[in-house]
């Protein structure tokens, strides 16, 4: 049963993050070729997404949780927790938040990243227009 929980929360969190990678897709590739604007920005693009797929799996696979379903606790006169239905209802939804949080603050720290990076460029690209002749 253990092993059925852990590749069930597996797929979920690996459909999870696809559907995360198709939903910020254009995004990614929009702002890194805007910033970088060279045939490098798809390389990034495709190291992000896969990130992405990394930090949502890492996330909602939470091993160190699952360990108590096969597990013997260390007091004395305690059992193993059971794995039923209810709790496999918990198990999916902590892996489906998880691997949106996981995501979620990946794709935080890459638009902040971003909007700093953005704000370099646009000024480079506006002192570069001043200083250019005016006709």
């Amino acid at each position: 049963m253990f092993i059925t929980l852990l590749i069930v929360t597996f797929g979920i969190a690996f459909v999870v993050s696809s559907i995360v990678v198709l939903v910020f897709a254009r995004p990614i590739d929009k702002i890194l070729v805007r910033i970088i604007s060279d045939e490098i920005s798809r390389a990034w693009s495709k190291y992000l997404k896969f990130a992405i797929y990394v930090t949502g799996i890492s996330s909602g696979v939470r091993i160190w949780e699952l360990e108590k379903y096969i597990t013997e606790p260390q007091y004395e006169g305690s059992k193993i927790v059971e794995l039923n239905p209810e709790r496999w209802v918990l198990e999916v939804y902590r892996t489906i938040i998880s691997t949106l949080q996981g995501a979620a603050w990946m794709l935080l720290v890459f638009f902040v990243f971003a909007l700093v990076a953005y704000v370099i460029v646009r000024a480079f690209e506006l002192k570069r227009k001043s200083r250019a002749p005016q006709p």
